[in-house]
């Protein structure tokens, strides 16, 4: 007994080590911002000082060139988003998806890992390249489809109007104008709202919004995305798209348009193809993944659109800008997150010497302490941490439930190794009886913690709002629960 009971207050002192190191432990975010985020410049800073980026680069400019007649020459040049936009709002979008791309492999060169991507509407489609679903070249192609589509199917002559006010307000002023068409575009969280329509509806939607002391900006933009105005590009982008597969994703992409992960089992082609007509809810994406742990977001694009989102909907989110001041900034940032030890990243990825890692494009090998955190590149942030001392969370796709059932063992060693890797506990201490708290020392505050990672790894997204810790005492109910909650979703 005393034996016993020695073996188990060893346990609780690694348990207590590893909450104390949970502080370091981020998911991390990356965010792919869509129409307008530009930077004269930078594209070509990218191409000029990271092989890598230029090789992609190269890749869309040639894509480009073959498919809508023209490459990306207009975006190496010192002309802003709005001239860009007027003279070659085609290459403005080419420009938008390449720096994206070109940034995210930049940031891999340098050892960088993230637990999950995040695309803002025409983002997705970069963010579906990083994640390894799409090749440099299939994303370039999939966006000059969708470039001519719209430009030889929309003849509405709409755009998009932003409202300063959260999305259940711009839709009580839109049902004053019933028969306008007009609808909310994208949810950018309480402070931000864009509406999408016709011409001369919006102007009498801002109309509305100014008698009402609401401020409103019509966006310069080419077309009314995610509209029912592109009902029939939506229809004709399908078609285009229909015969292109996908390669299982290296990281997870949550999509605010799907308002879920992506699945391997998805029809990429008709799921892109539905953006269009579809809203963006990327407020309550970040909602949902600050709940489930996400502690560091990082711009992989031009500008700070999407993190300043961010900081609008959660004050304290830790961001990062890298692309703003240069690309030391950017190279510092990929550094700083790089993991911190090869043994964590081998734990996370499975990779031996039988099984090495992914290419150092995507997933990098990392065997070198983190880099001093980067220099901030926007306003101060608060909640950045001084030193990272773990790998962030694994960046490994969500589990893929559609083909059948899993099997219980299968998704007690996912969350296990979650656990595991987690608390800095050696595996075989998580058997179905172990009790959390009593035997481990976790307190409820970590359960529900860990309860929202489950939630990234297997698409359930955060706990539900009426979970009471006390009925998942165990490890074992731990996983009855995910296995549960698969079921209720019907991705069993």
């Amino acid at each position: 007994m005393q034996r016993q009971s020695q073996e188990w207050e060893s346990r609780r002192h690694r348990a207590l080590r590893g909450i104390i190191m949970l502080s370091s432990v981020e998911i991390v975010v990356g965010l792919f911002p869509g129409q307008g985020a530009y930077i004269p410049g930078a594209l070509a800073r990218l191409r000029a000082h990271d092989p890598e980026a230029a090789q992609a680069i190269e890749t869309i400019d040639a894509v480009a060139d073959g498919i809508i007649g023209k490459g990306l020459s207009q975006a190496f040049s010192d002309n802003t988003a709005g001239q860009l936009l007027d003279a070659a709002p085609d290459v403005l979008q080419l420009a938008v998806f390449a720096t994206s791309v070109a940034a995210f492999r930049t940031l891999s060169d340098q050892g960088a890992r993230f637990s999950v991507l995040v695309g803002h509407s025409l983002g997705e489609i970069a963010a579906l390249v990083a994640g390894g679903a799409l090749d440099v070249a299939e994303g370039a192609e999939i966006l000059c489809h969708r470039i001519t589509v719209l430009r030889e199917h929309d003849t509405s002559g709409g755009g998009l109007l932003a409202l300063g006010c959260a999305p259940d307000r711009a839709q009580r002023i839109l049902d004053l104008l019933p028969t306008s068409g007009t609808v909310v575009a994208v949810d950018n969280g309480p402070g931000q709202t864009v509406v999408t329509g016709t011409a001369d509806a919006l102007r009498r939607t801002a109309t509305i919004a100014a008698a009402i002391g609401l401020p409103s900006t019509a966006l310069h933009s080419p077309h009314p995305f995610h509209s029912p105005l592109l009902a029939q590009a939506r229809q004709e982008l399908a078609s285009r798209l229909s015969g292109y597969s996908r390669r299982p994703l290296r990281v997870p992409v949550f999509s605010p348009v799907l308002g879920r992960y992506y699945r391997d089992s998805d029809d990429l082609g008709e799921l892109l193809a539905s953006h269009l007509v579809t809203p963006v809810r990327f407020g309550p994406t970040v909602e949902r993944l600050h709940r489930s742990g996400a502690g560091v977001w990082v711009e992989v694009g031009a500008g700070r659109a999407l993190t300043s989102l961010v900081r609008s909907i959660e004050p304290a989110a830790s961001v990062h800008t890298p692309l703003l001041p240069d690309l030391d900034t950017l190279r510092e940032t990929g550094q700083y997150l790089a993991p911190a030890a090869e043994s964590r990243t081998a734990r996370h990825t499975g990779a031996t010497a039988a099984n090495p890692p992914a290419p150092a494009a995507m997933t990098p090998e990392t065997g070198t302490s983190p880099a001093t955190p980067p220099r901030e590149t926007s306003t101060p942030f608060a909640s950045v941490p001084t030193q990272r001392t773990s790998v962030p969370p694994a960046p490994t796709p969500p589990v893929e439930t559609s083909a059948g059932p899993p099997a219980r063992e299968a998704v007690a060693a996912r969350v296990r190794d979650l656990y595991a890797t987690t608390l800095e506990y050696p595996e075989e201490v998580f058997e179905d009886g172990a009790e959390l708290e009593a035997d481990l020392g976790v307190d409820s505050v970590k359960r529900v913690e860990l309860m929202g990672r489950l939630g990234v790894l297997f698409q359930l997204g955060p706990p539900p709002d009426d979970m009471r810790m006390a009925d998942y005492r165990t490890f074992g109910q731990v996983v009855d629960f995910v296995i549960d909650s698969l079921a209720r979703a019907g991705t069993t």
